[in-house]
């Protein structure tokens, strides 16, 4: 068994966390979206640290 090196792997969960965070904010806050936003809410939960990318990328409906 390794042991897990928590310096290097805890920024990146944090990274995932805030991302993630900030991504479902702003979605639920986004008047319209490039398709629903249940879609959105799955994607960002689901695929872990693209997901969040993907939403600010592709999700807010531009005008």
């Amino acid at each position: 068994m390794s042991d897990i090196n928590w310096a290097i792997v805890m920024p990146l969960i944090i990274l995932q966390a805030i991302l993630a965070i900030s991504a479902l904010v702003n979605c639920f806050k986004q008047e319209e979206t490039n398709g629903p936003k249940w879609m959105w809410v799955i994607i960002i939960l689901c695929i872990s640290l693209f997901g969040p990318i993907i939403y600010f990328i592709m999700g807010p409906k531009k005008e």
